[in-house]
């Protein structure tokens, strides 16, 4: 149940047996049906999620609408790490587009490795920088790229999820309406022949 997580964390640090007995009692089972959240506008992010198996997305309501920036599958952490950290309300959602299988880590025992092991630290900091560099990137993506390069960045990034992934979140991720999706993947495919 818990390789594939131990498997990320010791290419990250090498783990003792204390610390691997330790990150196997924190990180306990959940499961989200595809349609459920693991968290809600104006709620507080209490745990970080591991997912072994599934896919979620990230959205925010923009004018009214469901605006998604990111998806997150196997074998990656999930949580709004700003929430968690700073004990505050999200305005971020998550929620399972497919049927998923987590493992989850409430804040307290976060701060139990933080404080107790010797690579607690050295996880906890890569885990985060490489969020942030997710977010970084798809942040940029929205200021930079009109919508028919936000959709070659979107197969570039998900190259393996775009049939995972119903159109109409795609749509929801470049920005438009999916009707307008369809215009822009024709375009494409008619540049390419």
């Amino acid at each position: 149940m818990y390789a594939a997580l131990l498997d990320l964390l010791r290419h990250i640090a090498v783990l003792d047996e204390e610390e691997e007995a330790l990150i196997k009692t924190s990180f306990k089972p959940r499961t989200l049906a595809k349609g459920d959240f693991f968290l809600k506008t104006g709620e507080i992010s209490q745990q970080i999620g591991f997912i072994q198996s599934g896919l979620v997305r990230y959205f925010v309501y923009k004018n009214e609408e469901e605006s998604t920036f990111i998806f997150t599958k196997e074998n990656e952490f999930i949580a709004d790490y700003q929430s968690f950290n700073q004990n505050t309300p999200t305005i971020q959602n998550i929620q399972a587009i497919e049927d998923c299988e987590l493992l989850v880590i409430e804040h307290s025992d976060v701060q139990h490795i933080f404080n107790n092991t010797k690579n607690g630290n050295l996880l906890g900091r890569i885990i985060i920088e490489h969020r942030f560099e997710v977010m970084v990137n798809q942040l940029l993506s929205i200021y930079l790229q009109n919508q028919e390069e936000r959709y070659k960045h979107f197969v570039v990034t998900y190259a393996e999820l775009t049939q995972r992934i119903p159109q109409y979140l795609i749509a929801s991720y470049v920005g438009v309406k999916p009707e307008s999706l369809s215009r822009i993947r024709k375009r494409l495919v008619k540049n390419i022949s």
